[in-house]
């Protein structure tokens, strides 16, 4: 066989396993840049490009900043990317930006939050969980453990998922729930649920919506006051987890953040790729974590994958 022939077969063969061209897939949420939540959301949408072979970039306002966000949606429509992924925490101040992507002929897939609106603006589907049966079935858990006077922290007030999950909490509970809110500032938090605490003496119950962000400080507050107050949160974190294993809380809410992220890239990559879409939304959650299951996932979490 002559040189230009094996040089031929070489290219033809480099050719067939290489595509045509890469596909570029644009990811914008809310999550700000402090918070370790959607870290794990972005270590899953960068591992999912590498397995399926895309271009993927993961984007963000540096604060939950709803203007912001739109802007970053409206420049990534502007670079007509293969597929754009985004966070839907209101849709009244989303909605045109995203309407102007399907408009444009750019595949939409949400994550995370704008489960009840994402078909509507024209999304392929949603991936997360929905948000007021998550809140629900939390508050029937705190409930059957003796609990009836609650605080929702609600550290992103106007965040639809966030309030959903206090509003949920709240009909689970059914006992008496004040919504306290904050920043996502967890020396903030700390000191607004101690004086939450310290105001009204029959509360017996904290519910947090972020774990990292709020219940971990929600945890130091109700130590520092030495009540028995139960204490539970919306996702993982490892030292959450941890306060879970030693008894100073009492579960997780485990959204797995990691399979928004992963999934998202990877259905769209799919979908780029040969057409290939699941046919509705994919719940990543709620899944329940006590005791039993806490420290199992204390690893991973600390990996950034729970």
């Amino acid at each position: 066989m002559n040189k230009f022939f094996k040089g031929a077969l070489a290219a033809g063969a480099l050719a067939m396993a290489t595509p045509a061209f890469a596909q570029e897939i644009i990811v914008v949420s809310h999550g700000q840049a402090n918070d370790a939540f959607w870290n794990v959301v972005k270590n899953g949408v960068e591992q999912a490009g590498k397995d399926v072979g895309v271009n993927v970039e993961y984007r963000a306002p540096e604060t939950f900043d709803m203007v912001a966000m739109s802007q970053l949606i409206d420049a990534a429509v502007n670079q007509e990317p293969d597929g754009l992924i985004v966070s839907i925490p209101d849709a009244d101040a989303l909605g045109p930006s995203i309407e102007r992507a399907v408009a444009a002929g750019i595949p939409v897939i949400s994550i995370n939050s704008g489960a009840e609106v994402a078909k509507e603006l024209g999304a392929l589907l949603h991936v997360g969980q929905d948000e007021f049966d998550a809140g629900k079935a939390a508050g029937e858990e705190l409930a059957s453990m003796g609990g009836s006077n609650a605080i929702c922290v609600n550290h992103e007030v106007g965040n639809v998922s966030l309030d959903l999950r206090c509003e949920g909490f709240a009909e689970g509970f059914g006992g008496n729930v004040t919504v306290l809110p904050t920043s996502n500032d967890p020396t903030e938090i700390e000191s607004k649920v101690a004086a939450a605490l310290a105001s009204d003496e029959s509360v017996d119950t904290v519910m947090a919506l972020g774990a990292s962000s709020a219940g971990e400080p929600s945890v130091a507050a109700v130590k520092a006051s030495g009540r028995d107050v139960n204490v539970a949160s919306f996702d993982l974190s490892a030292n959450f987890l941890q306060s879970i294993v030693d008894g100073d809380a009492a579960f997780a809410i485990d959204q797995q953040q990691y399979l928004q992220g992963y999934l998202s890239v990877n259905f769209m990559g799919l979908h780029a790729k040969y057409g290939l879409m699941p046919g509705g939304n994919v719940p990543s959650g709620p899944n329940l974590v006590t005791a039993d299951k806490a420290a199992q996932v204390i690893e991973l979490s600390s990996q950034g994958i729970r």
